[in-house]
């Protein structure tokens, strides 16, 4: 008797409730659904990284002032560790198996300060923010840094505008651009990364030059 009294109230529930039932049906087919969902494959991604090839030559020009580097600044397709690549012009593509470590920003900063200490022309070379005091600070912009498939062979551009400040006196010492390329020894990510460390070091080396030569306060 409670057991039929059960089932009626139940039914009489539902009739007088019609879209519950309807709900009831809904979250068991959703459940259904679910245990038989898989995430989707994502493709083993290979890391690569920037760094440089060598030591940069010192100078024979000495500076005695402390140089400060600012983090690099990066256009907007750039600041991703996601390495980018174009086939037709404007288009910005991605490889979808290789990446870098890091952003090529963040890659390049260190490298950036390790090339000016080489040049032994500083008193020191600091990054910014620190609590240390300097005369003249370094900022880059990372303009690009692409593998060129449109023209053969594929080459990797890099441009990179450096700009020369007077901390104290709050003024535009020099302002360089630098954009060079190198050919890729095969046309996939790998020979994109080996062609990208090599120019990036000829950039390094003149940077170097530019800044030593630059940082002039009268």
């Amino acid at each position: 008797m409670t057991s039929s009294m059960g089932m009626l109230n139940v039914t009489n529930e539902h009739w007088r409730n019609p879209y519950r039932t309807l709900q009831v049906l809904t979250s068991a087919l959703l459940l259904a659904g679910c245990a038989g969902f898989s995430a989707p494959q994502v493709a083993n991604q290979t890391i690569h990284v920037l760094e440089a090839q060598r030591a940069t030559k010192p100078s024979p020009l000495k500076r005695n002032l402390v140089l400060a580097v600012s983090e690099p600044q990066t256009r907007p397709g750039f600041d991703t560790a996601q390495m980018a690549y174009v086939q037709k012009p404007h288009e910005l593509n991605y490889f979808v198996t290789s990446r870098w470590a890091d952003t090529p920003a963040r890659m390049l900063e260190p490298l950036l300060v390790q090339a000016m200490e080489q040049t032994g022309s500083f008193r020191a070379v600091v990054q910014t923010p620190g609590a240390f005091p300097a005369d003249v600070r370094l900022d880059t912009e990372l303009i690009r840094l692409q593998h060129d498939f449109v023209t053969q062979p594929s080459r990797v551009q890099l441009t990179l505008r450096a700009q020369l400040i007077d901390v104290r006196g709050q003024r535009v010492l020099a302002v360089k651009q630098f954009d060079e390329s190198e050919n890729a020894a095969s046309d996939n990510a790998y020979g994109g990364v080996t062609a990208a460390n090599r120019v990036l070091q000829r950039v390094l080396d003149q940077l170097a030059d530019f800044s030593v030569s630059g940082s002039v306060i009268q």
